[in-house]
């Protein structure tokens, strides 16, 4: 249960990645926050909920405690926390920061699978999601454990291999890098607490979390119309990407062809439209979906 009676908290990371993607869902669920006296609590107008802006690796934390009831965090630094305590309830991911927490060399060590790093120094931030796969992979290794920086160990002869988050791999590159065996894919993803809010606040947190399963679902989501011949009905509905069952209406004097209505989870391409008029569908429309549930 949150320390605060009478209002939910929320923890958001306060700086880094997350932080500004985390504050934008949660405006897009219909929070309007604004900014404390300080930068540490935000507080909500129109409903009573705190958001609480603190470091990454706090989070998982605060919410497994009941500190807050809801939290949003990276996959990696959910893991990393876990220490066989009371853990926090993944809600569901929410498909943004995502990365890969790799093993990456340089050049002049030769490497043919996680074996090559036997008996070697390997420096990461994540020392227990390493372990783990390395003890998976039967590698006995030493771990460097560094805070910040890590590309740079062993230009700096601190370890001959590195396990870090890479998003780009610009700055493996930059620093003679190579990204080589993926250890673990990361997203942000929303957690609850275990403990549970006080019994008059659980609606509204069940309430925010359709919401901003709502936004998630929507992200990339559109809204395709198209008019269609019925004998082609088939071929047109199997084309449209990510759709489940459309909704078929009758056009007004028109036997023949019918008003198409989907909602597509995919992506749609100039490509899906070409295939999708090569079919026979006509007056083709995409439109963006701003808020589903």
């Amino acid at each position: 249960m949150s320390t605060v009676q009478g209002r939910l908290r929320i923890a958001v990371q306060k700086s880094g990645r997350l932080a500004d993607r985390s504050l934008e869902l949660i405006r897009d669920a219909g929070l309007k926050w604004v900014k404390g006296h300080n930068d540490l609590l935000y507080r909500v107008e129109n409903y009573p909920i705190d958001l609480l802006r603190v470091r990454d690796d706090d989070i998982p934390t605060f919410v497994a405690d009941g500190v807050c009831d809801l939290g949003i965090v990276g996959e990696n630094v959910l893991e990393e926390d876990k220490n066989g305590g009371a853990t926090a309830e993944v809600v569901m991911p929410l498909g943004f920061g995502r990365c890969t927490l790799k093993l990456a060399v340089p050049p002049t060590l030769a490497y043919e699978g996680p074996h090559s790093l036997q008996g070697l120094r390997i420096a990461t931030s994540y020392p227990k999601i390493l372990r783990r796969f390395l003890n998976d992979n039967g590698v006995q290794s030493d771990t460097v454990v560094m805070r910040g920086a890590v590309e740079v160990a062993p230009r700096l002869k601190l370890a001959s291999a590195i396990c870090d988050l890479v998003s780009t791999g610009a700055t493996l590159e930059a620093n003679g890098l190579i990204a080589k065996e993926t250890v673990f894919e990361s997203q942000a993803v929303l957690i609850k607490s275990p403990t549970g809010p006080e019994p008059e606040l659980a609606h509204l947190l069940e309430s925010i979390i359709e919401r901003m399963a709502g936004v998630v679902s929507s992200q990339g989501a559109k809204y395709v119309m198209l008019n269609a011949p019925r004998s082609a009905l088939d071929e047109i509905t199997a084309i449209l990407p990510g759709a489940g069952a459309p909704t078929v209406m009758p056009l007004m004097g028109r036997d023949d062809a019918v008003a198409v209505h989907a909602v597509c989870q995919e992506a749609v391409f100039w490509e899906t439209l070409e295939k999708l008029k090569a079919a026979g569908a006509s007056a083709i429309l995409v439109l963006p979906i701003e808020k589903m549930m």
